[in-house]
């Protein structure tokens, strides 16, 4: 590749590199340019004013957006986990409402951040009728546009770069790649057109769904909340299929 190619040239021969060994990825087909990511409009608050589970179905293959001025950066949506609120011991709000975990209480659609181990944040969205606890962690992305910004903000560069899941595949990953904590991103309305963070769709087709327990915890470990796109790659932790649906 020439040294004079431009951010989204080599964005695309990434991903078209991708797509000769997995055959999940939309490289396959259309290759998703940062101007075209960037004028996808927000999901509506009615789509996830529901039960965190179907959410989280619904979710995957949609695609996550961050606009940082005239950059773009946006990933596919393959893996989640549905927490129930009040009904859930592996929930935040599970204890009741508190300062740290208000955002879950609605309304929906809104952005949720914590920091864990120490390390690293977790990206979540709030769910149901405000005034009612839910919420979908969001644990792994397929990198489709803003890969240098990514790999930039991981601090990941030479031969590491040659595995794209290590931009994206697990919580802590994606969060850091695309540049999301709790002081920028905790409470952001991602249904809001003036967000410069939110979920769109992009017309993908809706993909084969795997459900499993969710993993990294200890309550309720056993429930079957983690949704995952069938087959994909980036999918992070345990590789198994689970239910398929």
């Amino acid at each position: 590749m020439p040294k004079s190619a431009t951010a989204a040239e080599k964005d695309a021969v990434k991903r078209k590199a991708i797509a000769s060994t997995d055959r999940s990825a939309v490289a396959a087909g259309h290759v998703l340019t940062a101007e075209e990511a960037g004028k996808l409009h927000p999901l509506p608050r009615s789509f996830y004013d529901r039960d965190p589970r179907k959410v989280s179905r619904d979710l995957l293959g949609k695609l996550l957006v961050r606009r940082d001025g005239k950059t773009v950066r946006a990933a596919r949506i393959v893996e989640v986990e549905a927490y129930l609120g009040r009904n859930d011991p592996a929930a935040h709000s599970f204890a009741g409402r508190t300062a740290r975990n208000a955002v879950l209480w609605g309304p929906p659609g809104m952005s949720y951040v914590y920091f864990i181990y120490g390390n690293h944040y977790c990206f979540n969205v709030s769910c149901l009728p405000d005034g009612k606890a839910g919420g979908v962690l969001f644990r792994a992305l397929e990198p489709l546009v803003g890969i240098a910004e990514m790999a930039r903000a991981r601090r990941i560069q030479g031969s590491e770069l040659a595995d794209l899941r290590q931009l994206t595949s697990g919580p802590g990953r994606l969060a850091e790649a695309f540049e999301i904590t709790r002081p920028r991103d905790n409470g952001k309305d991602l249904t809001s057109v003036d967000s410069d963070l939110w979920i769109a769709n992009d017309g993908w087709a809706r993909p084969r769904v795997a459900i499993t327990a969710r993993i990294g915890i200890t309550k309720a470990a056993e429930k079957p909340l983690r949704f995952i796109v069938s087959g994909n790659r980036f999918v992070s932790g345990r590789r198994m299929q689970g239910k398929s649906s």
